[in-house]
């Protein structure tokens, strides 16, 4: 049986940040991968990028109805972007350097292979504790 004092914060297990190399293109002085600093993101976080994510979209046939949907690549990348501590995708001269003015057109420059970014976006959804990918929860939902 638990207790009331188990449920205490200083109790709780804090969620270590951990590192991943992203792109095998970016390389450190031996030729290895760069890791990246990645943080654990809050339900709250979670729930401001879901929001912000959630379109309205017209239902097909009847006017003036509308439902929302998810827009699910802005929500990986706006989840990846708030994993993200090192390298600072928010970082002005970074952005400069590849031309871009986001931290999302700044992720995507530089893990620029498909794969790469499929892989990161399993690992950051694995290391937030989503044990299905939100691709897999959308298709499971469709059938």
């Amino acid at each position: 049986m638990s207790t009331f004092t188990q449920f205490m914060k200083e109790n709780k297990k804090k969620k270590e940040n951990t590192t991943y190399a992203a792109t095998r293109s970016i390389v450190d002085k031996n030729g290895e991968p760069v890791l990246w600093t990645l943080r654990p993101v809050s339900s709250r976080e979670n729930a401001e990028i879901r929001e912000d994510c959630m379109e309205e979209v017209q239902v097909l046939g009847k006017p003036n109805a509308y439902r929302q949907k998810m827009n699910t690549a802005k929500y990986i990348s706006k989840i990846l972007v708030a994993s993200c501590v090192s390298p600072d995708l928010y970082d002005r001269e970074l952005q400069d350097s590849y031309g871009v003015m986001s931290p999302e057109d700044l992720l995507f420059a530089l893990v620029d292979d498909p794969g790469e970014y499929d892989a990161f976006t399993a690992f950051v959804q694995d290391f937030n504790g989503f044990t299905k990918s939100f691709e897999e929860k959308v298709e499971e939902a469709k059938n």
